[in-house]
């Protein structure tokens, strides 16, 4: 018992928490730590038995206040190791209980009733280019999914056979256990919960009534779509059990960033560097959009952080015909070097201006002025 976590701080709850904020608790956890999502770590594994054993006591009314009452020194539990609120807890069907947890989302969806179940969600991520995100593409990539076996036709049985009613639970899929005044029950061992065995198991898929094969999968990728949205492609998953519809495959989109634009929504943001000679003159430029280069006419007197916006040159709205602007920011740089010519031609010209040319330079001293009056 030394080693146990207090069910409380397991869930991450308080210990007033209702009975719904327990629920939602344990939804949220049991998606993190899930060990269909993180095959092969035996820290996950050790994690969901735990929050396992948490959720059947505070989720059921007379284990919590026993377990409030005397905590893991539960009287009635014979003082014993494990888990001293129900020997028959079984943490053998994590699967089943992800699958209520997620009704019919990724994970293992091996159900205790019978009746038809949808197959796994699948998940892949699809790395594309700023501009195929902006105008759409049509992307083709490689999955592995578990499929019917074509000897057997999924029910995984020697062809010519087939499965039968399972001794262990007489075909319930399922075991009762009665202790006292209180009953368990569990998904049956011998059959997984299917409520039928396989006597004569299948050569070509082992009894499982699935094949792992490599499919070529084509997506069209909707023009407008940014980083880190998902694209679902119904039916696309792993068949479903016992005649249910197969699972889907989500697609997660990452974007490549750009080199000279970033999206901020529907609009393009672009840090537009002039001279400033045009700047101060004004004068046509060449300005780069997703399209190709546009002219646009920059106003004299411009100051540099001076933002123009041009109307629908942007990114393509992903459920609209329209289309966001591009945002030209002005950075107005000043030359590094000049040459003798140059810098005499300059001081020609400051010496021909007065602060009333600049605005900010004439603003400034001016409350400079008063500061000293």
């Amino acid at each position: 018992m030394a080693n146990k976590r207090d069910y409380y701080e397991v869930l991450g709850v308080d210990k007033k928490a209702t009975d719904e904020e327990i629920k939602r608790a344990y939804r949220k956890k049991a998606k993190e730590c899930h060990p269909d999502l993180h095959p092969g770590d035996a820290d996950a594994v050790e994690r969901f038995k735990e929050l396992n054993e948490a959720n059947e006591v505070l989720s059921d009314p007379d284990k919590r206040a026993r377990y409030d009452q005397f905590g893991f020194e539960d009287p009635m539990s014979g003082m014993g190791g494990g888990n001293p609120f129900g020997g028959g807890f079984d943490f053998g069907g994590m699967g089943d209980i992800f699958d209520q947890l997620f009704n019919g989302g990724m994970g293992s969806r091996t159900s205790r009733n019978q009746g038809p179940v949808q197959g796994n969600d699948l998940r892949y991520e699809l790395r594309i280019t700023f501009e195929e995100a902006a105008k759409g593409c049509e992307k083709s990539f490689e999955i592995f999914r578990n499929e019917l076996c074509e000897t057997c036709g999924g029910n995984g049985a020697k062809p010519g056979t087939s499965p039968v009613q399972c001794p262990t639970c007489k075909g319930s899929g399922q075991i009762r256990q009665t202790g006292g005044w209180m009953t368990t029950v569990r998904t049956c061992p011998g059959c997984q919960g299917t409520g039928r065995v396989i006597k004569e198991k299948c050569t070509s898929c082992g009894g499982s009534g699935r094949i792992r094969r490599k499919r070529t999968v084509t997506v069209k990728v909707p023009a407008g779509i940014d980083n880190g949205q998902t694209i679902i492609m119904n039916g696309q998953g792993e068949p479903g059990f016992r005649g249910g519809p197969s699972g889907d495959l989500y697609i997660a989109v990452g974007v490549k960033p750009h080199k000279i634009f970033r999206r901020e929504g529907y609009n393009l943001l672009l840090d537009f560097p002039i001279s400033f000679t045009t700047a101060a003159l004004g004068g046509d430029v060449d300005v780069p959009t997703l399209s190709g280069p546009i002219k646009y006419r920059i106003p004299e007197g411009t100051q540099p952080g001076t933002e123009f916006r041009i109307k629908g040159s942007g990114i393509q709205q992903l459920r609209g015909s329209g289309k966001g602007d591009l945002v030209l920011r002005v950075k107005v740089e000043v030359p590094r070097r000049l040459n003798n010519k140059q810098k005499e031609l300059l001081r020609e010209f400051e010496a021909t201006t007065s602060d009333r040319e600049y605005d900010g330079r004439k603003s400034f001293m001016d409350r400079v002025k008063e500061l000293f009056s």
